[in-house]
């Protein structure tokens, strides 16, 4: 199991893929945050927790764009996806420039998703999250 975060506004989507992820890929969804700054700040607060970012480009509050220049900073063994509708070219060269480590498209990429979760996964070994561990979002990110 990979300790995932999610970078996701929409609700609908945000639950329907923790749920469908967690059932067939091995991801652990430890957080979740609906806009760059609840981003950026649950990244600041548990840097050391994660391995792998699910990013979302487009958000209510800010922009993916952001999320993924915070993550240039990142452990090794840390990996930013971005996840998202907006698949042109020039979107994926500048997702690259700043970082992902691959651009999957929400309509069609899903099992090319799973696929690098668990090949990822496979890297890193097993891990235990504490039981406490839930899927939570930032705080700052309810309003």
């Amino acid at each position: 199991m990979i300790n995932t975060f999610l970078v996701e506004d929409r609700a609908d989507i945000r639950d329907t893929l923790i749920q469908a992820m967690q059932e067939i890929a091995p991801c652990r969804f430890i957080g979740h945050a609906d806009s760059e700054s609840s981003a950026l700040q649950w990244l600041a607060t548990y840097a050391d927790d994660w391995q792998l970012a699910i990013v979302d480009l487009f958000l209510a509050d800010g922009s993916g764009f952001g999320v993924l220049r915070h993550c240039q900073q990142r452990r090794p063994g840390q990996k930013v996806v971005v996840l998202t509708g907006y698949s042109h070219e020039n979107i994926v060269s500048k997702c690259r420039e700043l970082g992902a480590d691959e651009v999957f498209d929400k309509t069609g990429d899903l099992e090319e998703l799973v696929a690098y979760c668990r090949a990822h996964a496979a890297g890193q070994g097993a891990t235990d999250a504490p039981a406490a561990w839930a899927v939570q979002p930032f705080p700052s990110a309810l309003h």
